[in-house]
């Protein structure tokens, strides 16, 4: 008996659309790396991009539990004394909150090329409006597969 290894042939890429409205940010990024890693298909291959191309609108109105919106996020500039910083908070309130989901689920994918390139696969949109409706996304309900994935207040 010889262990399945898939081939370029075999992958079957989809496309999922998630709305983030109202959904708890770690367990969203979790079922976006999943997916993107392609975990959750029987044929999974490490070595391999199994995973769909998946779609998130609404990351404006993704929930924060705890005190998460008053936590600081670091980058530097690359010149001296360039630290800077901005609450997850105030990033989601500005100009690029979709910034915020990209991260945590670049954080949840392990650092390797494979996993940079599956980050290509991955679109988030601050609204609800998309320019993939061509592409015809199933939609994937993240609401409704656990009850802890919205955040009751």
């Amino acid at each position: 008996m010889k262990t399945y290894t898939a081939t370029p042939a075999d992958i079957e890429k989809r496309w999922i659309l998630i709305d983030a409205e109202g959904v708890v940010l770690g367990r969203l990024a979790a079922i976006v790396a999943t997916r993107l890693r392609g975990k959750h298909k029987p044929s999974y291959t490490p070595h391999m991009d199994m995973g769909d191309n998946v779609i998130v609108i609404n990351a404006d109105k993704v929930q924060l539990t705890g005190n998460k919106r008053d936590k600081p996020n670091y980058w530097h500039t690359g010149y001296p004394g360039g630290i800077k910083s901005r609450t997850t908070g105030q990033i989601l309130e500005g100009a690029h909150p979709e910034r915020v989901v990209m991260q945590a689920v670049k954080r949840m994918l392990p650092g390797n090329r494979l996993s940079r390139r599956q980050m290509t696969n991955l679109r988030v949109y601050a609204g609800a409006e998309h320019p993939h409706e061509a592409q015809k996304p199933d939609v994937l309900d993240v609401k409704s597969m656990n009850s802890k994935n919205t955040r009751s207040a």
